[in-house]
């Protein structure tokens, strides 16, 4: 059964298109695969096995420790999304891992000494790979300017607006969201206090901007952020 699953998930993800069906099925042999349920921690940075993660289905956040022990949302992982050592270099000075936000998730995975074996072995997917990972790159390093150039306010709604745009149910201009993070998540993806994110969310709720609870976001009219 996770054979099928493995197969199906790799010729479907934009990742492996250039790779022919023999090579997707000898892929199946390496890759590992994983099922968790929300609040499970799957990956450590700190691992001495690293590993390239590619997820299936559901989300992820990564969080990133400093050295008192204070915790950062790095990134939130969706569904297609690949987390783990990208660089393909494990770093020993790095502290983050990945926590399961989702009722449940479906993660595929490599070592990266595979994975690395895998892309000389194959340059086309080695292109396609540094592509990917340079996109997102520049995503998190856009995300990072945001933060500095812009106020908590205006932080909020781009977040709001950029998780609309990826995962939102459209309805006209109302955007509806599965609500898999807490407001202390949010606060800390827009780098402000708890107290300040729950603060901008009651005045849009109030505004009838957006319709705020622990299973969803519904985003009134979406050309208002």
């Amino acid at each position: 059964m996770y054979e099928d699953l493995k197969y199906w998930y790799l010729r479907d993800h934009k990742l492996f298109r250039t790779l022919s069906m023999s090579q997707i099925k000898q892929l199946c042999i390496i890759i590992g695969f994983k099922k968790a349920k929300k609040g499970e921690i799957i990956y450590f940075s700190s691992s001495d096995l690293p590993r390239i993660f590619l997820l299936k289905k559901g989300n992820i956040k990564i969080v990133a420790v400093d050295e008192d022990g204070n915790e950062t949302i790095k990134d939130i992982i969706q569904k297609g999304d690949l987390f783990g050592e990208l660089t393909l270099e494990a770093d020993n000075q790095s502290n983050e891992y990945a926590k399961v936000l989702s009722d449940d998730v479906a993660i595929c995975s490599f070592l990266m000494s595979d994975f690395e074996d895998l892309l000389l072995r194959n340059p086309s997917l080695a292109l396609s790979y540094t592509k990917f990972v340079g996109l997102k790159m520049k995503r998190i390093r856009n995300s990072y300017s945001n933060l500095i150039s812009k106020d908590a306010k205006t932080r909020l709604y781009q977040f709001l607006k950029d998780w609309a745009d990826k995962e939102g149910k459209k309805e006209g201009n109302t955007i509806t969201l599965e609500n898999y993070l807490t407001q202390n998540d949010i606060a800390q993806i827009i780098c402000t206090s708890r107290q300040t994110a729950t603060q901008l969310l009651n005045e849009m709720e109030a505004s009838g901007m957006l319709i705020y609870n622990r299973k969803e976001i519904i985003i009134s009219d979406i050309t208002q952020f």
